[in-house]
């Protein structure tokens, strides 16, 4: 296997050459000038030839110098701007965000806020990836995702942006045609819709105010991997569903569809930005959290 290049001792050479003394690039770079020495020496052993001539006095280019030196230097300064563009995309909210977001969420909450985001930061852009699937961050190169749930442990760092209440809901058609349920467990008997990414979408968790807890694994005509795409279903009375407040709120408003079992919660949920592990979010990435964060957070009122 090739070995790398040895970047160091080319950038330290390059900062020799330019300032004509071992002594003046140890001190800039604030290395000791064995350090220096030992960079150049290291260097020149590799490349099998001397790069300067030395004397008390004076510190000659050779032929083999001469001729690396250009290229070392040009490493230097690429290195060099690549470092200062690296730390301005970290201090000044500049460049692209990648951004995955549920689908129903994206186009209803997320998207209608961007134009204000992006004209409040000209200099950033954003990808929005819409999916209800579980997005994998880093495999797939995203800086930042969404997530509507009870978090699970993970190695992602993430930050709670909202609160995201779910209800258990029905149309008033289905109610009188089918009863209204009392008790979770009631659910068995019903016909239930049924939403495939949930974090356990098989059941359907609640608690009491004196601390019961009830469990209970619902049955339906229809399942689905969007919640929008049950509101039809749901509207049609064909069934109760188990939704949170960004889709069924309008429909709760409106009478369209009713609360049931409110003597009984669901697992608190959330909004959550998650960004990969590995240091400090980009400023562009924490801009964006920061507005969003402010901009969900607004009238958001459990029922």
């Amino acid at each position: 296997m090739a070995r790398l290049p040895d970047f160091e001792a080319l950038a330290i050479f390059a900062k020799v050459v330019e300032l004509r003394s071992f002594a003046a690039a140890s001190t800039e770079l604030a290395l000791s000038r064995a350090t220096v020495s030992k960079a150049v020496t290291r260097l020149e052993e590799r490349l099998g030839a001397r790069l300067f001539n030395r004397t008390s006095r004076r510190l000659a280019l050779t032929d083999a110098g001469q001729k690396l030196a250009a290229r070392a230097t040009r490493l230097l300064l690429d290195g060099e701007a690549a470092e200062n563009e690296a730390l301005a995309q970290s201090v000044a909210p500049r460049g692209l965000v990648r951004l995955a977001v549920p689908m129903t969420f994206g186009v209803k909450a997320v998207a209608p806020l961007l134009p204000e985001f992006l004209a409040q930061y000209p200099e950033v852009s954003i990808d929005l990836h819409l999916s209800d699937a579980m997005v994998d961050l880093i495999g797939e190169g995203f800086d930042a995702g969404l997530r509507i749930a009870r978090l699970p442990d993970s190695s992602l760092i993430a930050r709670r942006l909202c609160a995201m209440p779910r209800y258990t809901v029905a149309a008033p058609a289905y109610l009188k045609q089918h009863g209204r349920p009392t008790h979770p467990m009631h659910l068995a008997q019903h016909k239930c819709l049924g939403y495939t990414y949930l974090s356990t979408p098989g059941t359907w968790h609640y608690t009491n105010s004196a601390g019961e807890q009830a469990s209970v694994r619902p049955a339906g005509p229809l399942r689905v991997n969007n919640g929008e795409a049950l509101m039809p279903a749901l509207l049609a009375g064909l069934g109760i569903a188990d939704l949170p407040d960004f889709i069924v709120g309008d429909a709760i408003a409106s009478g369209e569809v009713e609360v049931i079992l409110k003597g009984w919660k669901q697992p608190e949920g959330a909004v959550h930005l998650v960004t990969p592990p590995g240091g400090p979010r980009p400023a562009r990435v924490e801009v964006l959290a920061d507005f969003l964060a402010k901009q969900l957070g607004k009238d958001r009122v459990r029922r």
